[in-house]
């Protein structure tokens, strides 16, 4: 399950060891991480104990849940609309694989560092028979250029973390020694700003995305 803890100035949220797939607890969980951080708002780094970023949505928990299928999408929803307007700068420090949500959330972050040499960055709803929503759609569209977007959406492509970073996925790929590290240097110098203007800044840019995500969050 997720944890948080404070490296100095900057707040360090480990998803998990696992698949850290976006079941009810987990999410509960990492909202309730967020809460803290608003609390006591400092730089946040999001990353993993293992070698899975995020695999996204808990797909065999909803298959035995499918009546909860509309609560259970606007709680992913509620997630990702949270992560784009969070009120701290917030950096994804990516271990290895980020897929489908978790690539989303990834991408909702301020900023991402991937593993260079191991894991995929990979949207793959296309292969899986998973359309995304509208919500998903303009978060993506909004975060990455109308190529990438169109590449990474309509073919699922697997992207390793110098190619994920050449396409503008993430903005840097490094060994796996300096995921972390790089993602705090990058979080650190951003410490200080305001989080109300903060959180107003980023709500004005990514209106589109946010409203369309709260349609059906």
């Amino acid at each position: 399950m997720p944890t948080l803890k404070r490296d100095d100035d900057v707040y360090v949220l480990d998803l998990g060891d696992g698949e850290n797939r976006f079941h009810p607890d987990w999410l509960a969980a990492v909202n309730v991480a967020l809460d803290e951080v608003e609390n006591a708002p400092a730089p946040l780094v999001t990353t993993a104990g293992g070698k899975i970023y995020s695999n996204g949505l808990d797909l065999d928990w909803l298959g035995q849940h499918g009546e909860q299928l509309a609560s259970y999408v606007r709680g992913v929803h509620a997630l990702l609309a949270r992560m784009l307007e969070f009120p701290v700068p917030t950096v994804a420090a990516i271990p290895g694989h980020a897929f489908a949500a978790g690539a989303m959330l990834a991408l909702a972050h301020d900023f991402r560092v991937m593993r260079a040499d191991r894991g995929f960055f990979c949207l793959p709803e296309v292969d899986i028979n998973i359309p995304f929503t509208p919500g998903m759609a303009a978060l993506i569209q909004s975060k990455l250029t109308p190529a990438t977007a169109h590449e990474a959406m309509t073919t699922g492509r697997r992207y390793g973390g110098t190619d994920a970073a050449a396409a503008g996925l993430v903005d840097a790929a490094v060994p796996a020694a300096a995921v972390l590290t790089t993602a705090l240097d990058r979080a650190r110098p951003l410490a200080g700003k305001n989080p109300q203007t903060l959180m107003a800044i980023k709500a004005r840019m990514y209106v589109g995305p946010l409203a369309a995500l709260r349609e059906t969050a």
